[in-house]
């Protein structure tokens, strides 16, 4: 008689992983062969957006930098100079002079710009009768051509036959000069720029204004918080995110001022309005200084550059995420 004998098995025993058998491979080479998949397709779909970034932005950078190390007025060969177009843009009084310009422009476009922005969008988030209209109203500037508003705003501060000069004059005050005053011009490219842009601001901080839970104002209201106590202890608070956004975008755009500037007074009277993009446009254009132009293009950068990064990194302190 034949007795059937069995292999004996143990207890608890687990089958083979299918990734540990015999010519398999490895067991992670699957799971990397599908994320490398994945990442092909996420770049194929990110090609349209990377072409046009490097062809318009970061090749231009890159040639910028090229060109910033040599003497070049756009029609001659290259010479190279090294640093030297950085060492002459440092020491030259009228970079000085556009790096103070442009700060005297923000100083005074970014305050009045913020405020009147923010006073549009508190206004505007109260329930008032044809409130869509008057939004579509605000923001028409900001969708308008820089040269047509510098233009009008160019016509309104005339000096002999402008409007404002002669609203002035209807109460009895002897409008300045504008843009034709050394003191006046920069103020005057201020106003025009800060009426554009108001539009923008506008759409950011009431965007920002009605993220807020209604029932923290209730709240607030209910326990005996007036109006200019619930803008300071809450609303302030809350909408500092976008407060920040607004600031950082306008940090930016205004380091880098130019249209209003060129068409409103070409830099002038007297280089008091000369801005640091039209002191480039300067250097390229009418000095035939390549080199020099993109030297102080990318010291620009630099500045903005360094700039955003204190706010990035001192956002911290202010901003308030609910």
């Amino acid at each position: 008689m034949t007795t059937a004998t069995t292999a004996p098995t143990t207890a608890g025993a687990r089958p083979a992983a299918p990734g540990r058998l015999r010519g398999s491979g490895r067991p992670g080479a699957g799971r990397r062969g599908a994320r490398a998949k994945r990442a092909g397709w996420i770049c194929l779909f990110l090609l349209p957006s990377a072409i046009p970034l490097l062809a318009f932005t970061i090749g231009p950078m890159l040639g910028a930098a090229w060109i910033s190390l040599h003497e070049w007025n756009l029609l001659s060969p290259m010479q190279w100079v090294g640093l030297d177009n950085f060492a002459d843009q440092l020491g030259d009084p009228a970079t000085r002079n556009a790096f103070g310009n442009t700060l005297a422009y923000i100083l005074g476009y970014l305050p009045l710009v913020y405020v009147g922005g923010l006073a549009l969008a508190l206004a505007l988030n109260a329930r008032l009768k044809g409130r869509s209209l008057l939004r579509g109203i605000y923001f028409l500037p900001v969708v308008s051509s820089w040269i047509v508003v510098a233009l009008v705003w160019r016509w309104l501060l005339n000096p002999s036959v402008g409007v404002v000069n002669w609203a002035l004059g209807l109460v009895g005050i002897d409008g300045p000069g504008w843009w034709t005053d050394p003191a006046w011009a920069m103020p005057s490219i201020v106003l025009a720029s800060a009426w554009k842009d108001l539009g923008f601001v506008m759409v950011i901080l009431l965007a920002g204004l009605q993220a807020i839970p209604t029932d923290v104002i209730e709240a607030a209201r209910v326990d005996g918080a007036g109006w200019w106590r619930r803008l300071r202890s809450i609303v302030l608070p809350l909408l500092s995110p976008s407060t920040f956004f607004v600031v950082v975008i306008s940090l930016i755009n205004g380091f880098q001022v130019f249209d209003q500037v060129y068409a409103m007074t070409g830099g002038g009277p007297d280089a008091s309005t000369e801005t640091v993009v039209l002191r480039v446009h300067a250097l390229a254009f009418r000095y035939g200084e390549a080199g020099g132009a993109a030297a102080l293009s990318w010291l620009l950068f630099a500045v903005i550059l360094a700039v955003t990064v204190i706010q990035v990194r001192g956002q911290k302190r202010w901003v308030t995420y609910a």
